[in-house]
């Protein structure tokens, strides 16, 4: 869905959107690809992709596969593979991304850490194997 040249290729198949003029509070947890251009507050997880725009602003520590953000985000941001934060983003929190890039102009106020070989691989199980490798 992303390439690495910072274009999103397609969303139309994202099962939800946050449009412009609308703010929501919640926590959301999903397996679909999400789009934010307006407000969100509170917590996101989700196992596919995530796009917020440059007007949006969101409160919530997120969590996701591929992420690329260009609005505000106060909260911690997970993105487990590929992550590109746009020139207009402003981010507050921490950070945790598996492949990342950052274009002139962005804001991080935090830190970055780039998630373990081991940690990628241990997020792609499922629980049950999860207990399998954490015994060994």
């Amino acid at each position: 869905m992303f390439n690495k040249d910072n274009q999103l290729e397609k969303f139309k198949d994202a099962e939800t959107i946050i449009g412009a003029s609308i703010k929501v509070k919640g926590n959301f947890q999903g397996q679909g690809s999400i789009i934010i251009e307006g407000s969100l507050e509170g917590s996101l997880k989700t196992d596919a992709n995530l796009f917020i725009g440059d007007r949006a602003k969101v409160t919530a520590n997120i969590e996701s596969k591929d992420a690329i953000v260009n609005g505000e985000v106060r909260g911690n941001i997970k993105s487990k593979n590929y992550l590109a934060i746009g020139g207009t983003a402003k981010i507050f929190g921490d950070i945790q991304y598996g492949e990342i890039s950052v274009a002139k102009g962005a804001i991080i106020n935090g830190q970055l850490m780039m998630l373990s070989e081991e940690h990628k691989r241990n997020d792609k199980l499922k629980p049950e194997e999860k207990a399998v490798a954490t015994d060994k």
